[in-house]
């Protein structure tokens, strides 16, 4: 079955940088745009950043400019460089599976466990 593992998460200062990892595993016979996505304590989970096999990519405008959505078809590791970070970045992110946008058998709709990222003033 589809397994997605986020890693990268920490504290970091205002300003700092982190790079978020999601390793996805059991997807050698299905195909899948892929996703990030964060939720802070008592809010919605909100976007984040999305990208296509085609490479084409879109951000929320809260991070346009200091994110960047990345993949390595060859590790089945997608990327989320975050830089700039501001403490309303602070939040639980997670990568999630999404329908292939040029068609394929979809691996389905998987989350991964999330990955802690904080920023401090």
């Amino acid at each position: 079955q589809v397994q997605l593992v986020e890693s990268g998460g920490g504290s970091v200062q205002a300003g700092g940088s982190l790079r978020l990892s999601c390793a996805a595993s059991g997807t050698t016979y299905c195909r899948s745009d892929m996703s990030w996505y964060r939720q802070a304590p008592g809010k919605e989970r909100e976007f984040v950043s999305a990208i296509v096999s085609d490479g084409s990519t879109r951000y929320a405008d809260s991070v346009k400019g200091r994110f960047t959505i990345s993949q390595d078809n060859a590790k089945n590791t997608v990327y989320l460089q975050m830089n700039s970070l501001k403490p309303e970045d602070t939040a639980m992110y997670y990568c999630k599976t999404d329908p292939p946008s040029y068609g394929g058998n979809w691996c389905g709709d998987n989350w991964g466990q999330g990955t802690q990222v904080t920023v401090s003033s």
